[in-house]
C-alpha cells in the first residue's frame, strides 16, 4: 500500500515528521508536497491528493494544513475520498473500522507530532469492520446524486 503526504505551507513540518516515521515503517510513500514556506492554498493539494487517491484505490493519504479543517473539506468533495479529521488515535481507529476513511486529516496548529504518529500508527493498521458499516460507506459516494433525486 502506498501512502501519499499533502500539504500546506502550514504543515510542512508534520508532513516532514510523519513521512520519516512512515518510511521507517517500510511503507512505500509519495510526497505531494508543499515545499514552499510562502502561502500556498490548501485545495491545490487536496485535489493533488485526491486525484492520487483516484489513480491508486488501494492507496492511502495523510493530509496536513494548519488546522486540518481547510485540506479536509476540499478532498471530501471528491466523491471517492473519504477524508477524517482526527485529533487522537482513537478517532484515527473508528474512522478506519467504521466509515473506511482513505485520508486521515491532522492539523499541524493542534495536534503534538506524537499524537500524530499514533494517529497514523491506527489509520494504518486498522482495517474497515465492512457488515453494518459498508452500506453506510456505499452511501457516501452516492449522497450527491441521491440528494438531487
Amino acid at each position: 500500500m502506498t501512502i501519499y503526504f499533502a500539504s500546506d505551507h502550514a504543515g510542512i513540518s508534520l508532513r516532514q515528521t510523519l513521512l520519516s516515521y512512515v518510511q521507517a515503517a517500510r511503507h512505500d510513500v509519495v510526497d505531494l508536497g508543499t515545499e514552499e514556506t510562502a502561502s500556498v492554498d490548501y485545495p491545490d493539494f487536496g485535489v493533488k491528493l485526491a486525484m492520487a487517491l483516484k489513480q491508486d484505490h488501494e492507496g492511502r493519504g495523510i493530509a496536513i494544513c494548519g488546522s486540518g479543517i481547510g485540506i479536509s473539506i476540499a478532498l471530501n468533495r471528491f466523491s471517492w475520498v473519504r477524508a477524517a479529521l482526527v485529533s487522537q488515535p482513537e478517532a484515527a481507529e473508528l474512522a478506519r473500522q467504521h466509515n473506511d476513511a482513505n485520508v486521515l486529516a491532522l492539523g499541524e496548529r493542534l495536534i503534538t507530532a506524537e499524537t500524530a504518529k499514533a494517529s497514523v500508527q491506527k489509520f494504518l493498521s486498522t482495517e474497515f469492520e465492512g457488515g453494518r458499516h459498508q452500506r453506510r460507506v456505499d452511501k457516501l459516494s452516492h449522497i450527491v446524486e441521491s440528494a438531487a433525486n
